[in-house]
């Protein structure tokens, strides 16, 4: 089972930043947020998962999508979140295949 990075101290409070923001309905604060901390740790699952989120909140299925792929392939060897990904992907896709109708 292949460990998954933990979050830095700075990625750790941004990904808090994050939650507050998109709480408050900060979406794009939120976003770009998520984004800076995915340029610090890239390889972190939970980070791509919660951005995929974040563009489904937007009304952005197909970058959800997207995102969401990203997460489910980094995070090999955590299963809760290859299933939230996947779910989330699953939702996603048909409302992005709903888009082009």
């Amino acid at each position: 089972m292949k460990k998954q990075p933990a979050p830095t101290p700075a990625v750790a409070a941004l990904m808090s930043d994050a939650d507050k923001a998109q709480a408050s309905g900060q979406l794009d604060n939120a976003a770009a947020t998520l984004e800076r901390a995915i340029r610090m740790q890239p390889r972190n699952p939970e980070l791509w998962y919660r951005l995929a989120t974040v563009r489904m909140a937007q009304q952005q299925p197909r970058l959800a999508l997207d995102l969401a792929r990203k997460s489910k392939v980094l995070a090999k060897g955590n299963p809760d979140l290859v299933q939230k990904s996947q779910a989330l992907i699953e939702e996603a896709g048909q409302l992005a295949g709903a888009a082009e109708k």
